[in-house]
């Protein structure tokens, strides 16, 4: 994998007082993925820093406390961001973010969000992810298995690994 190029990249999981969690869909012409909150790592940005911004762009949340990390995951695919870079995929790492539940006010425009391929928020219950069977896709596929451990049982003490080639 050394000589690939991987986006660093931040994503929080979003969770109420009602164990809710945030999603953001994203919608590809191959297809649309409910993700959680997150993107890019700029250059010279620490995680907690890209977390806090990409919070505040994509989800209007600001001042969050970060918690500790959940899980990292590897996502190998192909991809072109909005500065025109080409990575042959991911590594992000998700953090718990604990929160009163709010109605999703992004900083970024709709243009800005349309650019970014995000184009709905979702608050999601663990019955709710576990039961879907629609059309869209989950990032990771077997996320409700892992946020319903999180919500059962804890952060866990060492983060989840996940590899994952699209």
């Amino acid at each position: 994998m050394s000589s690939q190029r991987i986006r660093p990249a931040v994503r929080g999981l979003v969770m109420d007082h009602d164990n809710h969690i945030l999603m953001v869909k994203l919608v590809f012409p191959h297809g649309s993925w409910w993700v959680l909150p997150g993107g890019g790592i700029d250059d010279g940005e620490d995680h907690h820093s890209a977390l806090h911004r990409e919070l505040h762009e994509e989800t209007g949340l600001q001042n969050a406390t970060i918690g500790a990390p959940v899980w990292n995951r590897v996502h190998l695919f192909q991809m072109t961001d909005t500065e025109g870079h080409h990575w042959d995929g991911q590594q992000e790492t998700v953090y718990m973010v604990r929160t009163e539940r709010f109605t999703p006010q992004p900083l970024f425009s709709d243009s800005e969000l349309q650019r970014e391929n995000l184009c709905e928020h979702k608050w999601w219950s663990v019955a709710e992810l576990l039961a879907y069977n629609g059309t869209d896709n989950f990032a990771p596929p077997d996320i409700a298995s892992y946020v319903h451990v999180v919500v059962n049982d804890g952060v866990p003490s060492s983060p989840f690994e996940i590899f994952q080639i699209s």
